[in-house]
């Protein structure tokens, strides 16, 4: 029996595509935009974004540059390691999970696009108790 065994991606690549994705979908970029500024169809960033494809340093770097961000973002929080020099706690797997998704992503643009401080403490007001009482919810059930 002649079974081809499929060599899956390796974590990182799965990682920075998906970093690649998240910054992607923060900017509000599509695919199609980001293939035209590296001079390649959308197919092929859904590739780099599902780590399929590996992105080669000279493209880790364009990647970098037209999402405007430091190389070191596309790699940040990678198996738990942070860039040296930084106290910030580690970032919990479920934040990191919502950010990776469009509803968190759009959550995230939407809120930082209010100006009004009084807005934004009625909103964080609003999800922390729908998050309170789903949370009780959960504990009687």
């Amino acid at each position: 029996m002649d079974i081809v065994s499929k060599k899956a991606p390796h974590p990182i690549d799965v990682y920075v595509g998906g970093r690649v994705r998240l910054r992607r979908m923060m900017l509000g970029m599509s695919q199609d935009k980001l293939g035209e500024a590296l001079g390649l169809t959308f197919q092929q960033i859904q590739k780099y974004e599902k780590g399929i494809n590996r992105i080669g340093a000279s493209r880790i770097f364009q990647i970098a540059q037209i999402l405007s961000v430091p190389i070191q973002f596309l790699y940040d929080d990678y198996a738990g390691v942070t860039a040296p020099g930084f106290s910030e706690d580690r970032v919990e797997d479920s934040f990191m999970s919502l950010l990776n998704t469009p509803e968190g992503v759009q959550l995230c643009r939407y809120f930082s696009a209010i100006s009004d401080p009084k807005v934004k403490k009625r909103v964080l007001d609003l999800v922390r108790s729908l998050a309170e009482s789903e949370r009780e919810e959960t504990a009687s059930a």
